[in-house]
Order: C-alpha cells, then structure tokens, then sequence
C-alpha cells in the first residue's frame, strides 16, 4: 500500500510536462502559509493554532505585484461541519483594542482599510487577535510564522527595503518593484476525428510494453509487472484519445491510495515505437482529451485539497493551472481558500 505525500506528488509530475508555464511559489511555517502565482499576485493564508482546542478560523491576506498596491483582508470563520453555530455579529479586537465589527456574509467577513493595517502591524509582533461573536464565541488567529510569511512575500514581489514592505521596511520608494506580469494565454486546439484503428491501439501489448518502459519506478502501479494490493490483480484498461494527425494521448488508473487516486496520461505517436511523453500520474478527469484536471485531497477529512490542469494546445499539454486550498485546520470543507501558484486564461 503507497501513501505518497501530495509535495512529492506535484513534484513527480511538475518534472514531466511537455510544456511548461512559469509558476510561482508556496511556502509554509507554522501556521501561516504563502502562495504567489506566475503574475507575482501573492496569497497568505493564517490560521488558529494547530495546537490546543481553538475554534477553526483563517484569515486571507492578498497583495497584487508593483508599486503602491494594497493589501486587501478576509476573514473565514470555521464551518466545516456547518454554519448552526456562526454569531450573527462579529467584531475585531487586537491586544484588548475592539476595533470595529467585521461585517459577516455567510460566515466571512472582508476587513476594512483601518482594520487590515492594525492587523499587519499586529502579525509583526506577538499578538492577541481575535474575533468576538455575539453568541459568546472566540476565534483567535494565531500570529505564528505570519512574519517569516510576509517577509518571504515581500521578497517575491521585490518590496524588501521599501516603504511597501509588509516585514522589513526601509527608505527606498517602490519605482523599482517588480510589476505585475501579465497572465499568459492558452488557446486549446480542436480535436481531430478518430481513425480507425485507434480504439483496437489501446489493447496493444506493443503499446503497453512501450508505456511501461518510459515509466520511472512506482510512477504507476498498473503497468508494474507486479500486481498492486490497491488496485487488485485486474489489468486496468487503456483508453486512446486521437489529438493531432499523428499524436494520441493515452490514459490509465495509475494508482489508487486511501482516499485518492491518479490516472496517468501520456502524449504517444500513433505508430511504434510510440516515444510516450509523460504529462501527469496525477489525473482524476479530463475533458473530451483536451483538459486534463487533478484534484486531490490532502487529507481524508477533505478540508485541504491540491488542484492542477493541463490543455493541449495542439504540440504539447501545458499547464494551466495549480492551487491549493491551504493548510488543513478545518475550517471548511474543500478548503478555506483558493491560493493558486499557475493561473492563465484559457481559450478553447
């Protein structure tokens, strides 16, 4: 039985796409975590304490690339298990200050200007903060690891020694900030008609022999020779989709865990020796052999998930998207937010 972790997962399949665009970054400390996309638009997500009996609660920090931007706040009460118990009025104290009511909407609430600057300057030091219900109930966010979180923000937006420095604040203006990148565009090739003969390909021993080969240790258990004690002793099927008038993308359950499982799909030639080119083990859908999609959960309790997309774009599958709903704290279920390192417009 194989429970790999998700970062070693992403990690496989970032190394075998056919064509790649640049993405951003993730980074984790305690209980705060930062993701930027490729436009360099940055997300940090907080969290209450991973320790002791605190109500679930997250706050959403996001800040767009180049001079002068703001930084704009929302806040997340835990409703995993529903929104019975959510206080119809909530309010923001920091270190005993009330600073306001947080006007809630289904159990979040988007902070004021005033407001989200105390809370940054508060996340620079140890701090009490805290949401206060009007049904009694206490949310606290916890302000550990949000600096090492803002400063490696500030880092990927070029903002450290400026004035628009979240963490490490200096006296030079932000004229040389990196700007914001636009967010490239992936136009999605039409799919040919099938020929015939590309349904009998997917039961050729060639083809599988071929698969197997251009396949790494454990990348998938079903063309392994040795029979996988998550997916039995039946031989998964291959199944052929027709890309171009020489290319196929070939797909097959991979492999199966305890609450996830991957398919994998390879770009063929459609005669021997086939050369497949791997793009993901990684997939659970795709969309008429144009759209690749993986969703994964981190977890069973499916409050954290990892997301990705690939598009054919009529030489390659590209990568269109990646994203994570943040750390697993169980506030909501599919995850609390949605925190992207790949973003692109997609054109079918």
């Amino acid at each position: 039985m194989r429970f790999w972790s998700l970062t070693i997962l992403l990690a496989i399949a970032a190394g075998t796409l056919a064509a790649e665009v640049p993405g951003g970054i993730s980074f984790e400390h305690q209980d705060w975590m930062l993701a930027c996309d490729n436009t360099r638009t940055c997300r940090a997500a907080g969290y209450q304490a991973d320790q002791g009996d605190r109500l679930p609660v997250s706050v959403l920090l996001t800040r767009k690339a180049g001079a002068g931007t703001r930084v704009d706040a929302q806040l997340m009460l835990g409703q995993y298990d529903g929104d019975a118990d959510l206080p119809r009025h909530l309010r923001l104290r920091i270190d005993g200050t009330d600073l306001g009511a947080l006007p809630l909407d289904g159990g979040s609430a988007t902070l004021s200007a005033p407001q989200t600057s105390a809370l940054l300057a508060a996340l620079r030091r140890d701090s009490d903060i805290v949401a206060v219900g009007d049904n009694g109930k206490r949310w606290t966010l916890s302000d550990q690891g949000a600096s090492a979180v803002l400063l490696k923000m500030d880092e990927f937006q070029g903002r450290l020694g400026t004035r628009g420095a979240l963490v490490r604040k200096g006296d030079r203006s932000e004229s040389r900030v990196l700007p914001p990148v636009p967010m490239p565009t992936v136009v999605l090739a039409p799919l040919p008609p099938t020929k015939s003969g590309d349904i009998a390909l997917a039961k050729s021993p060639a083809l599988r022999a071929a698969l197997q080969a251009a396949s790494g240790a454990g990348d998938c258990d079903a063309l392994s020779p040795e029979p996988s004690p998550m997916l039995g002793d039946e031989r998964q099927a291959l199944r052929v989709t027709r890309l171009s008038q020489d290319k196929l993308l070939v797909s097959t359950l991979c492999w199966r865990a305890a609450y996830n499982e991957g398919f994998g799909y390879w770009v063929i030639h459609d005669r021997a020796p086939y050369e497949p080119t791997l793009v993901t083990t990684l997939g659970t859908d795709d969309e008429d052999g144009r759209t690749i999609r993986s969703a994964l959960k981190d977890r069973g309790l499916g409050d954290c998930w990892s997301t990705a997309s690939w598009g054919w774009n009529g030489d390659a599958f590209v990568k269109t998207s990646e994203a994570s709903n943040g750390l697993c704290r169980l506030v909501a279920a599919g995850g609390a937010w949605e925190m992207p390192t790949i973003v692109t417009n997609v054109k079918p």
